[in-house]
């Protein structure tokens, strides 16, 4: 099935309570195939480059320092419309708005701590991806 791809992370507030798999029946479920997948753990300068973007923001600090506290599952994710897709199916940012049977609202424990990352465009779904994985690790 082609379609677009989207990132995905499993943060380490999941990945602490072995939600991985959880997690990835909902996406096979929901008609995604996961094309790429490696567990790592992302050092304090590590996540400053990726959340380089969010460096003026006030939850910056904390932001790094949790996800680099625990193992995370980095994921590329395929299916049509991925990027829009996913974020549904993630639920928002804030688990105490995010719908029922969401990964966020089930699993999430607060607003940081959230279970999931996902790409917010597919712009940056791309820029992402290329950060974690190379177009070598990624089989359709």
């Amino acid at each position: 099935m082609a379609g677009t791809r989207t990132l995905s992370i499993i943060k380490p507030d999941a990945t602490r309570r072995n939600l991985t798999g959880e997690i990835n029946a909902r996406l096979e479920k929901a008609g995604f195939r996961i094309i790429a997948q490696k567990r790592l753990r992302m050092d304090r300068a590590m996540a400053e480059k990726f959340y380089d973007v969010h460096k003026e923001r006030s939850f910056f600090n904390d932001l790094c320092a949790f996800m680099s506290s625990d193992p995370i599952v980095v994921q590329v994710l395929e299916c049509p419309g991925a990027v829009l897709r996913y974020r549904d199916i993630m639920g928002a940012t804030n688990p105490a708005n995010a719908q029922e049977g969401t990964i966020r609202k089930d699993f999430a424990e607060s607003i940081e701590a959230n279970s999931v990352h996902g790409s917010d465009s597919d712009e940056n779904a791309a820029r992402e991806i290329s950060f974690f994985f190379s177009e070598m690790e990624i089989v359709g």
